[in-house]
């Protein structure tokens, strides 16, 4: 597979490089430097030289609350900025994977949400996703939406190194504990992203670490991996006050992705044990948490 990355810097382009080349894949990763994706033209020069059989659409703007106070800007990379890669893709003659978000549900289900379910996002943040969704659709027909939620990695500020550095530090932990997800690590979707370009099939696919849990069951369960005796507070997400609403449900069944690769993906807590034994440790400094 010839493939290009956009966001290739990010903490999932990272993984997902890492893992193309792994694999014996030709991959050409861009960061927003090389190629601005709210720019069409800035896509078409390395995609016509390249000839990418896939392009893995990465790059976002996904400061959520950053996107409340920056809604036009958030439509103009997350909308706009799919559309261009779909687009410059589509020129090329390749395939188009673009990675949305469990942000474009409500998060009011009680079971976890299926490909089909009724869309209806609360922040800025998930109608951009959303509007990219439906721009990557419209301008290639080679395509697959990915859905995700709650990721993790190296390479970037994350929930996990977060709390490690606050407990280390001797800080008190308040984390919420009405929000319901799926953490899951970059180090795991990368391949589960390439085994999907690679399985023939397009559409939409929802993929997370297996099983789910709040952002406090995380919090516990990273600081009695690290052996960090620091007690963690159960608050609400209104105590936060933040500015971008939060679903409080955002488990993402999994099954069409199962059955088309005929993979399951590990369970969060094993892939959390995975990067902590990796060497999880805040040497960046702390990132935003939940």
């Amino acid at each position: 597979m010839r493939a290009l990355v956009t966001g290739a810097s990010g903490m999932l382009g990272r993984s997902l490089m890492a893992a193309l080349a792994a694999e014996g894949h030709d991959a050409l990763g861009l960061t927003h430097a090389e190629a601005d994706v709210t720019r069409l033209e800035a896509l078409r020069t390395p995609m016509a030289s390249f000839r990418p059989d896939w392009v893995f659409h990465l790059a976002a703007f996904t400061r959520v609350d950053d996107c409340e106070a920056r809604a036009e800007y958030a439509h103009e990379v997350n909308a706009r900025g799919a559309e261009n890669v779909a687009e410059a893709a589509a020129a090329a003659g390749a395939s188009v994977l673009a990675i949305s978000s469990d942000y474009v549900f409500p998060g009011d289900a009680t079971q976890p949400y299926r490909e089909d379910d009724p869309t209806g996002p609360r922040s800025v943040y998930g109608a951009s996703k959303l509007a990219g969704e439906v721009a990557v659709r419209a301008a290639n027909a080679r395509h697959l939406i990915v859905r995700t939620a709650w990721l993790y990695g190296h390479g970037g500020a994350n929930f996990i190194d977060t709390i490690l550095a606050k407990a280390r530090r001797g800080e008190p932990l308040r984390v919420v504990d009405d929000q319901r997800g799926s953490p899951t690590a970059t180090a795991d979707l990368a391949p589960a992203l390439i085994r999907l370009a690679s399985s023939g099939r397009y559409g939409t696919f929802h993929c997370t670490n297996a099983g789910d849990g709040t952002w406090h069951d995380l919090a516990t369960h990273v600081l009695a991996r690290a052996g960090l005796p620091a007690t963690v507070a159960r608050i609400g997400s209104a105590e936060l006050g933040r500015p971008a609403p939060r679903p409080a449900y955002s488990v993402l069944n999994n099954a069409a992705y199962e059955q088309a690769t005929g993979h399951r993906m590990a369970p969060w807590r094993d892939a959390v044990d995975r990067y902590l034994g990796a060497g999880a440790v805040s040497h960046r400094g702390a990132g935003e948490g939940p």
